[in-house]
């Protein structure tokens, strides 16, 4: 069983039976990851900015936390599907 980069719509996890790391669903959540990972290094730049700005406001840092947290769970939710969690 894979464990798939989306949950369902009441937030659960959604999973694929399948070995074939082949089939048209294993390479678009594949590409899906990919796209997730690549969010999270643009998210980790952006926060960093708002951190590293004095001037920074209360509504940038909860968007920066927001996006970062939301980065955060997907980057776990691949670790775990790769056995590193």
């Amino acid at each position: 069983m894979r464990l798939l980069p989306w949950t369902d719509a009441d937030g659960k996890p959604c999973y694929l039976s399948t070995d074939n790391p082949h089939s048209l669903l294993s390479q678009l959540a594949d590409d899906i990851e990919a796209a997730q990972l690549a969010s999270a290094e643009q998210v980790l730049a952006g926060a960093r900015a708002v951190l590293g700005d004095p001037k920074a406001g209360d509504r940038a840092l909860r968007f920066a936390l927001a996006r970062a947290l939301e980065s955060l769970g997907d980057v776990l939710r691949i670790a775990v599907r790769k056995g590193a969690g």
